[in-house]
């Protein structure tokens, strides 16, 4: 593995589809979490408000299998290549990405959060 730069232990990671090249998220990974996204093929991640580590669809069952990590040239972000299963937005949407900045919701949502989360939110 490459040296990556990791800032306060953690390290930017965007979420791309392998497919469609849709930006799907962007999340924050430490050593071990992209450790285990190598190890295993599906996309971990480091959680900076519930300060833990996190499989990407281990509640929804939307997982992300990674088909291939790429990194800048400064070592310090990664993308995630994709293949995307349900939805990657924790509030229902094929991506986090689903709208504007004046508010106007241009994405697809894919399922219920309340549903799938009950009400406990995220």
């Amino acid at each position: 593995m490459l040296n990556l730069k990791f800032a306060d232990g953690l390290i930017p990671v965007i979420v791309q589809d392998e497919k469609s090249r849709q930006v799907l998220m962007m999340a924050y990974a430490n050593d071990e979490a992209v450790r285990l996204t190598q190890e295993t093929g599906y996309a971990h991640y480091y959680s900076r408000s519930r300060k833990k580590l996190w499989k990407k669809g281990e509640e929804s069952g939307h997982f992300q299998k990674v088909s291939r990590v790429l990194t800048d040239c400064d070592e310090d972000c990664l993308i995630y290549e994709v293949e995307q299963v349900g939805a990657a937005c924790h509030m229902g949407y094929l991506t986090c990405f689903y709208r504007t900045l004046e508010g106007n919701v241009i994405g697809e949502k894919v399922f219920d959060p309340e549903t799938v989360y009950g009400k406990k939110g995220h």
